[in-house]
Order: C-alpha cells, then sequence, then structure tokens
C-alpha cells in the first residue's frame, strides 16, 4: 500500500523504460527484467480536489468519527443536518482509504449468498427481510446522490454476472428465480449463444443481468459528499488518527498525535482499516484486499464493441473479477484480490489480473496500462455487514465484505440515526450478533494461503 502522501504527486513502479501494456504486464512474474512504469495510485484521484491545510482539532464535539469514508462521510451529514456538532479523525487525507479504491460498482448487497443458503442460515423471515433490505441500500444511495446533487456518474447500468462453467449458469438461474420470488427483485438470464449482445467474450457460458444494479465514479462522489459534510459544518482532521478512544462519565476521550478530543458519542467507521483501535472490533475482521488496474484510455468504440450492454460485470471464480468501462474516459478498470502468496507490492503483484482480464479480451494485449493500486476490505466471519453499539458504548458499521458502496453509505445513514435514538435508525441487521472467533489472528495470516488454493480450484476447474 501507498503511503498517505502519494495523493499529492504521481507515485511509479518503474523497471524499465517503455511502455508497459496488458500483454507485457500479463508476462511480468515470468520476466527477468522490467515490463514498462506502472503509476501506482487509484485511477479515481484524478477528479479527487487538492489537499486543503488541515482543520484544526477542536478541543470538544457532540460526535466524533473516526474514519472518512463512504460510512463516515454518511453518517456526519446525517447528523449534521440534525443538528449535532461533528469531527471526522481521519488517519491519512480524506479519502485516502477503500472508500476511492474501489470499482465504483453499486449493487444491492445480495451477493454474497445465494437466496436458500441465507433462508437455511437465517430463517426465511429474517432472509427476506435481510434481502428487502438490501434493495433499500441501492435506492438509498440514488436518493442521496439526486437530493445532495453530486455529481458522480450516477447510473442504474445493471451487472452482468459471467458463468465461469455450464453448473454455474444454472445455479445462478435457479438463485435468480428465488431472488424474484423472495425478495421481488428483477433479474434476467443471458444463455451463451446470446451473450455477445452484453459482452464481446467466449469465456462465459452466458449469465444473469441484475438491470437495477447501478455505478459510480467512487472518487467524484467521494468528493461531493465531503463537500456537503463541510458545508453543512462538519470539521474534518485530516493526518489525525485516533490513537485510543477512552470512555469518561459524559462520553468519551479520543487521543491523537495534534491533541485530545471530548466527544459525547463516538463512531469507529473505519472497516478494513480498522487495525488495532478497538479490540472488540478488531477480534471481528478480517481485512482482505483487493487490487485494481486501470488501461490507458482507447477509442470509444473499442470499448463499446466489447461492452455493448454498458453495465458492471463479474464472473463466478470463487477468486473472482470485476470490471467495468470508466464513466468519465475510455478506459477499462478491472480489479480482483490481492492476497497472494507472492504478492510484494512490485509490478509484478499486478501481472495475474493483466492476465485474467487477457482471458476475457485477448484482443486487448497491445493496450498500455497506466494504473494499479490497491485497498483494504473488512470481512466478518458471517460475511453480514454490521452495526450497533460495543460494550464500550462505542458506535460503529463496517463488514462489507467487498459490497461496500451503497453498504456503507446507508449504514452510516442509519447508524447515525440510531445514536440519536431516531426510530428511523432501525434496521433488518441489528439483532444480528457480531461474531468473534478465538482464531481471529490466524485467519489473517490465511488469507493468502485460501487464496492461492481458490485460484487452483477456479483453475482446474473443482
Amino acid at each position: 500500500m501507498q503511503n498517505a502522501n502519494e495523493m499529492n504527486g504521481a507515485s511509479t513502479v518503474s523497471l524499465t523504460e517503455g511502455v508497459l501494456t496488458l500483454g507485457r504486464l500479463a508476462a511480468a512474474s515470468r520476466l527477468r527484467g522490467g515490463v514498462g512504469t506502472l503509476l501506482h495510485r487509484p485511477y479515481w484521484w484524478n477528479a479527487l480536489p487538492e489537499e486543503e491545510a488541515p482543520a484544526p482539532l477542536p478541543k470538544s464535539i457532540d460526535v466524533a468519527v473516526i474514519g472518512s469514508g463512504f460510512t463516515g462521510l454518511s453518517a456526519a451529514l446525517t447528523l449534521l443536518r440534525r443538528g449535532r456538532s461533528v469531527a471526522i479523525l481521519e488517519a491519512g487525507r480524506t479519502g485516502y482509504g477503500a472508500s476511492t479504491r474501489n470499482g465504483g460498482q453499486v449493487g444491492s448487497g445480495n451477493q454474497k449468498f445465494r437466496v436458500k443458503t441465507l433462508i437455511s442460515l437465517r430463517g426465511e423471515k429474517k432472509a427476506v427481510a435481510l434481502l428487502k433490505e438490501g434493495v433499500a441500500m441501492l435506492d438509498y444511495i440514488e436518493r442521496l446522490v439526486a437530493e445532495e446533487r453530486i455529481s458522480c456518474h450516477f447510473r442504474r447500468s445493471g451487472r452482468f454476472r459471467g458463468a465461469m462453467r455450464p453448473e454455474h449458469y444454472e445455479s445462478m438461474a435457479r438463485d435468480m428465480e428465488d431472488l424474484r420470488a423472495v425478495a421481488g427483485v428483477d433479474s434476467f438470464m443471458v444463455p451463451r449463444a446470446e451473450q455477445t449482445k452484453e459482452i464481446a467474450t467466449d469465456m462465459f457460458h452466458g449469465g444473469s443481468v441484475l438491470p437495477h444494479d447501478a455505478s459510480l465514479h467512487p472518487g467524484l462522489y467521494h468528493a461531493g459528499l465531503t463537500r456537503r459534510v463541510k458545508e453543512a459544518g462538519g470539521v474534518i482532521a485530516d493526518h489525525c488518527p485516533a490513537t485510543g478512544i477512552a470512555p469518561e462519565a459524559d462520553g468519551f476521550v479520543i487521543n491523537t498525535p495534534k491533541g485530545r478530543l471530548a466527544a459525547q458519542n463516538v463512531i469507529v467507521a473505519t472497516n478494513g482499516y480498522t487495525g488495532h483501535l478497538e479490540s472488540y472490533l478488531s477480534q471481528r475482521m478480517v481485512t482482505v484486499e483487493s487490487a485494481l488496474l486501470a488501461t490507458a484510455p482507447m477509442v470509444q468504440e473499442r470499448i463499446a464493441s466489447l461492452m455493448p450492454g454498458e453495465r458492471m460485470y463479474g464472473n463466478t471464480s470463487r477468486v473472482f473479477s470485476y470490471f467495468r468501462a470508466a464513466p468519465d474516459e475510455p478506459r477499462i478498470v478491472w480489479g480482483g484480490r490481492t492476497g497472494r502468496l507472492h504478492g510484494d507490492g512490485s509490478i509484478s503483484a499486478y501481472a495475474h489480473l493483466a492476465r485474467d482480464l487477457l482471458k476475457v479480451f485477448p484482443s486487448l494485449s497491445d493496450v498500455p496500462v497506466t494504473h494499479g493500486w490497491s485497498g483494504k476490505i473488512g470481512y466478518t466471519f458471517d460475511e453480514l455487514p454490521h452495526l450497533g453499539k460495543t460494550p464500550a458504548g462505542i458506535h460503529f458499521a463496517m463488514g462489507y465484505c467487498g459490497t461496500g458502496v451503497s453498504r456503507s453509505t446507508y449504514f452510516g445513514h442509519k447508524i447515525a440515526l440510531q445514536l440519536i435514538g431516531d426510530p428511523a435508525g432501525q434496521t433488518a441487521f441489528d439483532d444480528i450478533v457480531f461474531p468473534s472467533h478465538a482464531f481471529q489472528p490466524l485467519a489473517q495470516v490465511a488469507v493468502p494461503v485460501v487464496e492461492t488454493w481458490y485460484r487452483v480450484r477456479d483453475a482446474a476447474n473443482i
């Protein structure tokens, strides 16, 4: 991962002079020499405003929000709109974390479990409530963007998920039927003979489409939320990490390198960047890294011929890929996991992404790659997001398990309402126990091992 100050300049990974194409990058781990230059920062950061002078840390505040991602900004905006004073503490620069490092795919949060699996785990009544609230999350972010007039290329683009094997297609078809019957979610299947209407590849055996899923530009969305928080009177203290939270009789004291902040309430909104800040939360989270590439701009017609459906895209591999056309320039943004045994942050750590992309679009081997980056995802042991209050009285919302754009925005809003005692803050997730695991530290270490094993099984069609 980069240092925080890299948002101010162009950090590069450069091994030799020359243009780095997808073909050269795909072969990087097999070459002894360098293969070109890669800008090691999120493409979305091109749209972020210049960094401002850090705001001074106040002595006291109604609510301290730790983390300036979508969760923290959404929570802060809700509180400010309801008359509370809010200070956001950010360890790096505003927008440094995963909220500006994702692929900009906005789903309903229904991708983690098949409907029948969720019913077997939670019971039909709870499963229905969770699935319907997933749809509500997607609707909420659309309303927020419209009401706050945030220009971020939000669009109900839909999502195509390609079946890696014929049996995956049949399984998806049954699950889409269940999703419609249980939660009223629209979808349709695209057989292999017709999939070129959606995507020009022979890689998949057909796929499913969720036509109401959406997309946005993460950098512009984050910048818009940040602007609205500041306009509403919120304080955002950049480069001011919370190093400890201590309860006191009338609230909490948060220790930072810039001094102590007294707050009546605290919201921890750090997700995959929580670290060891609060032991209750750190025992319940495992960090998984995701990595992305952005190609150089190409002729618009070339992208349109490859992705005529103009959707968000993914596949059914255990270690899945997700990809799209960038909304502001004719580039392809391609993502996948990074927790590999040999991933070391060098240019070769992105080679597997280029290989995966070229399996789907082999004609793009000559296209240059300009950006490569990674971000931390917060995973929970039950693969559900959680919000609530720790035994010490600290509010939290986190654990989005890789589907965080709509979940984080919605959960930030809801935890803010819960904090002020508004009944509208109630969710179907409130009574779900946030599980810990006795072997949490080992689970964190095992992430790259498990991922490598999954890749082997994907490659062998096991």
